[in-house]
């Protein structure tokens, strides 16, 4: 099966992969649930090339998935931040979360960011739903506490970019 075929598949999962399929799209949904909005800072969280991630944020922006915002007029500056349809990845970043973190780093290991409810102040590991039917969670109800290593590991990545 072409590329073109699965894009146009009428499999949900298929369609789905087309769009955020390949590791530096999650990886950008990722900064973006994280707070980092800027193309500099997107550049050096993920490692990805100028051009590779001005091409995949342009595809996202096509597909609906993220939108950018206007934040600087001269020199034009833009920010990028999820859409409703981007938002509603959140569960899946979650599951990939929750797996890594078993099958990856040991469920015994310290996760590299903590989701805390904003309401309740509990600590979310695993679980993506409200308890009692409620709503679902989704990445604005959950403040991201990064581990020290994992915020060390961030730093180190900006210096590295900065001086580059």
């Amino acid at each position: 099966m072409s590329w073109d075929a699965v894009c146009e598949s009428v499999c949900p999962v298929a369609r789905s992969l087309a769009i955020v399929g390949d590791r530096w799209t999650l990886l950008i949904m990722r900064e973006l649930v994280l707070g980092v909005h800027r193309f500099d800072e997107l550049q050096a969280q993920t490692g990805m090339s100028s051009h590779l991630l001005t091409t995949r944020l342009k595809r996202l922006e096509a597909d609906g998935v993220i939108e950018r915002r206007l934040y600087n007029e001269r020199p034009p500056r833009h920010e990028y931040h999820q859409t409703q349809k981007g938002k509603e990845l959140d569960p899946i970043l979650m599951a990939l979360r929750s797996w890594g973190q078993k099958w990856e780093l040991g469920e015994d290991s310290q996760p590299a960011v903590k989701l805390v409810h904003k309401k309740s102040k509990k600590v979310i590991k695993h679980l993506w739903e409200a308890p009692n039917g409620g709503k679902n969670f989704t990445f604005d109800d959950v403040e991201c506490v990064m581990s020290e290593d994992f915020a060390a590991e961030r730093e180190e990545r900006r210096t590295d970019f900065q001086s580059d």
